[in-house]
């Protein structure tokens, strides 16, 4: 019996690598549809598809010059009423940072020429 189990463990983790391949080759696919690259991310990939779908729509949006405040403050409040308060974005051509996030919130990427970093912060409650 105890061969049998070994095989079905190895018969499924080469089943997992498999399906973990194919989607990590569709993700790449997406991020080139939208002019995506990931600098840095510890975000769940369904937030991180959430965030570039938005910054793209949201940069088709604007003919002309990049109105980054208008970028940021949109990506921040889609953010906080879907995933919950206290996210923060900065959006921009050329910045420097460092930042302390919540596990799980932190995303750094480029779209077209635009940098973006989306980052959760800890919400601490007041003491009155």
């Amino acid at each position: 019996m105890e061969g049998a189990e070994l095989e079905l463990e190895r018969r499924s983790k080469f089943l997992n690598s498999l399906i973990q391949k194919k989607k990590a080759v569709e993700q790449q696919e997406q991020n080139e549809s939208f002019n995506v690259k990931v600098r840095a991310s510890d975000m769940p990939l369904l937030l991180q598809n959430k965030a570039f779908r938005c910054a793209r729509e949201l940069l088709d949006s604007m003919p002309g010059k990049l109105d980054s405040k208008r970028l940021a403050l949109a990506l921040k409040k889609e953010f906080d009423s879907k995933y919950g308060p206290a996210w923060h974005c900065i959006v921009g051509t050329s910045f420097g940072s460092y930042v302390t996030h919540s596990l799980g919130g932190f995303l750094y990427f480029s779209i077209d020429k635009v940098y973006i970093l989306l980052f959760k912060t800890a919400v601490e409650p007041l003491n009155h």
